[in-house]
């Protein structure tokens, strides 16, 4: 891992989300990218502008707090999450008292740049995603929410389906809370934000920053999507990357051109300069990613190189991306399991190790600070 990375602080069970007063875009604007002007500087002003902005109709807000059932449906994919506002304020070194794992690293003056510009608007935007398996009791809860009438349902500039429940005081929400309180959750987007999260409330204790703004997905009932995030290494040769194979004993073979991607396999990533091709195996098992293993074994054991790596989330742009002296490597997708237990066991995957789909439009859901 890049020694200008660093862990996140962890945040202690139980796991709570906490309500809160949602804001939320007029459906027109929501996945809107002229909407982000709301969130633009000067910073300060911007829970000036959301009221302006509400007096035009292209905002609006619920009556009081609450937690959300979040469901947006894209590319074919429906996704479900309770929104709320994540409790920062119990902290702890031990993983076997966590509730929130990372699984990626942070650069700490990113984090610093973003916890400046959270105290200064003083509004979350958008929710940080965390994923958990949740117990068969939440999941038929959920189930049983999602039958009643939605507080809003709408479909956004990007054509994504929107439908929130607001979950009131009463006997479902404390259930849910009930449920919620041994779950685990590991961060699928967001880790920046997170870590500012925490920054944050660690300056100013005992007031709205205690919480931060998140969604967490129950991956066994509507599952985020995972796909690779490929690599391009500058400075390598395929003789580099063959030799490195050979030091580690890794199966490493040529590929015909005519069909390359047909090698790559779960335990198996591809490598490429443009004219030749090589499958190289990995000892992938159920705690350890391909890109990881690439990342701990490959690329330490590489003669020369890599001056840099580039990282593209399709197969079509890291090839695009190659050029004369460098090399593509096309990477299997981890599991969501594979992530959970690699962060579980306290384990940092590399930086743009996962790329976790679909995440909903911006502004579907906001929270104003100065509203709790």
């Amino acid at each position: 891992m890049n020694a200008s990375v660093v862990t996140p602080p962890s945040l202690a069970g139980p796991l709570r989300l906490l309500p809160f007063r949602a804001r939320a875009l007029a459906p027109r604007q929501v996945g809107d990218p002229a909407s982000r002007r709301l969130f633009a500087r000067p910073l300060r002003q911007v829970t000036h502008r959301m009221d302006q902005w509400e007096d035009r109709n292209r905002l609006r807000s619920d009556v009081s707090p609450a937690l959300y059932l979040h469901e947006y449906t894209a590319t074919g994919l429906t996704v479900r999450g309770l929104v709320g506002a994540l409790d920062l304020t119990r902290r702890t070194t031990r993983s076997s008292d966590q509730a929130v794992f990372p699984h990626e690293g942070v650069h700490p003056r990113q984090a610093d740049e973003l916890a400046d510009r959270m105290e200064e608007m003083q509004v979350n935007p958008a929710p940080i995603l965390l994923v958990h398996r949740g117990s068969p009791r939440l999941g038929r809860l959920m189930g049983e929410i999602s039958a009643g009438e939605p507080l809003w349902s709408f479909e956004d500039h990007e054509q994504q389906h929107h439908r929130v429940w607001a979950l009131r005081p009463g006997q479902t929400r404390q259930e849910v809370q009930h449920e919620l309180a041994d779950s685990v959750a590991v961060i699928a987007d967001g880790h920046h934000r997170y870590a500012a999260y925490l920054r944050v409330q660690g300056r100013s204790p005992g007031g709205s920053h205690d919480r931060g703004l998140a969604m967490l997905i129950d991956q066994s009932e509507t599952p985020l999507q995972l796909g690779a995030i490929h690599r391009t290494l500058s400075g390598v040769r395929m003789e580099d990357v063959a030799n490195a194979c050979r030091i580690l004993g890794l199966p490493h073979h040529p590929v015909e051109d005519d069909r390359p991607l047909d090698a790559l396999t779960p335990v198996t990533a591809v490598v490429t300069d443009g004219r030749t091709w090589l499958s190289l195996g990995l000892p992938v098992d159920a705690d350890h990613t391909a890109v990881d293993l690439f990342h701990e074994l490959v690329i330490p054991a590489l003669p020369r190189g890599p001056r840099g790596i580039h990282h593209h989330h399709s197969v079509e742009d890291a090839l695009a991306a190659r050029h004369p002296g460098s090399v593509s490597v096309l990477l299997p997708a981890a599991t969501v399991d594979q992530v959970m237990a690699t962060a579980a066991r306290g384990h940092l995957l590399p930086e743009k190790a996962t790329s976790f789909q679909p995440k909903p439009s911006l502004g579907v859901l906001i929270r104003a600070l100065p509203d709790g």
